[in-house]
């Protein structure tokens, strides 16, 4: 798959070190993969969850962080749309236009 863009994931992790280990796995699993599906994904985190509208929540480090990314399976490309706390992820209202 094609992330766009690991920046978002690298400047995160420094502002967030505790987080830099589990997105950094997240992107090298991902990097790998050849996703076509849900099933697909699952198979690699068996903990992403399906929010609509082309989006998907991973969990990072035990569910203490939380990722939102748009997989467009067609071109095997997945944009970042979140990256925050399970507590800052609560906060948004409209998951599926992020």
């Amino acid at each position: 798959m094609r992330i766009i863009a690991k920046k978002t994931l690298t400047q995160y992790a420094e502002n967030h070190p505790q987080a830099a280990g589990g997105l950094n796995d997240w992107f090298e699993k991902t990097r790998k993969a050849e996703w076509n599906n849900l099933t697909d994904i699952r198979q690699t985190f068996n903990s992403v969850d399906y929010v609509g509208n082309q989006r998907y929540v991973f969990n990072i480090n035990g569910n203490n962080y939380r990722l939102v990314v748009l997989i467009i399976m067609t071109s095997k490309t997945v944009y970042i749309r979140f990256i925050g706390t399970h507590a800052e992820y609560d906060k948004i209202t409209d998951i599926e236009n992020i």
